[in-house]
């Protein structure tokens, strides 16, 4: 080889090492595999949904945590609620299943019209007692309060009927005066009146409905007996197996309302 072709060798080599790619370490390729980002159309849905599922969620727990009621609410009160709300379970499972059977005996029932008359008949003896028409007799208690300082307010005579109602009472009957839908109590200690008429101490509830659940209603912590003892008031309460509502209402005609049936 001659002088001459040497250096042309030597340019021509140092031409194909520039030509060459750079020898890269291992962090570039990496970084170089990662960005720019390779995001598909259909990975760009998910991630949004994922983010608005998310967000929904953070909001519904915020707000549950922020505005609920029961959470200053004392250990008592909660196993009173609860017990309320099993009770109120209860109840509305028995009428469940008591219009089943009645469902199931219109169908089952060779004379379906003489069955419907009978089913007719005893749910208009329920609305009367539920409107005070008529009397009714049942296992309950009888709510006696002496208040010999007439310290005993309306209002107080109220959250007894209140809590006696929420406990399951069907019907009630308060010094001689038959207690419905739109009963109301007013007037100061020592001149209380209900539905306008004044009755005096001793003020006595009789209560048809389970006493299991009447009784233990009105002695929660903090409830009407407690209450009606803060007051100097003495409060007696006596379950009965017939307990005889017989105070009545009369039956009133509505001025306006007319029946839908055609």
């Amino acid at each position: 080889m001659s002088n001459e072709e040497l250096p042309r060798d030597q340019e021509r080599t140092g031409e194909q090492q520039a030509d060459m790619p750079e020898q890269l370490t291992g962090r570039q390729r990496l970084i170089a595999g990662l960005w720019p980002p390779r995001v598909t159309r259909a990975q760009l849905v998910v991630a949004l949904l994922l983010f608005v599922l998310g967000l929904g969620l953070a909001i519904q727990v915020r707000s549950n945590s922020d505005n609920s009621a029961l959470r200053g609410a004392r250990q008592e009160d909660l196993v009173r609620i609860l017990d309320e709300l099993d009770d109120r379970t209860q109840r509305l499972e028995d009428e469940k299943q008591r219009l089943d059977d009645q469902r199931t005996e219109l169908e089952n029932s060779s004379d379906q019209a003489e069955e419907a008359r009978k089913q007719t008949v005893e749910k208009e003896r329920q609305l009367g007692i539920l409107a005070g028409t008529v009397a009714a007799h049942g296992p309950g208690i009888t709510l006696t309060i002496n208040d010999p300082g007439n310290a005993v307010q309306a209002d107080m005579l109220l959250d007894a009927l209140q809590e006696l109602r929420a406990a399951g009472a069907e019907a009630i009957e308060v010094n001689g005066v038959r207690v419905v839908a739109n009963t109301y109590f007013s007037g100061d200690g020592g001149a209380v009146k209900v539905d306008d008429r004044s009755i005096s101490a001793p003020y006595v509830f009789k209560v048809i409905g389970k006493p299991q659940d009447l009784e233990p209603a009105l002695n929660i912590p903090g409830g009407v007996v407690q209450t009606l003892e803060k007051e100097q008031a003495t409060v007696h309460v006596a379950q009965a197996n017939d307990i005889v509502v017989d105070a009545l209402r009369p039956a009133e005609q509505p001025d306006y309302a007319r029946s839908s049936t055609r």
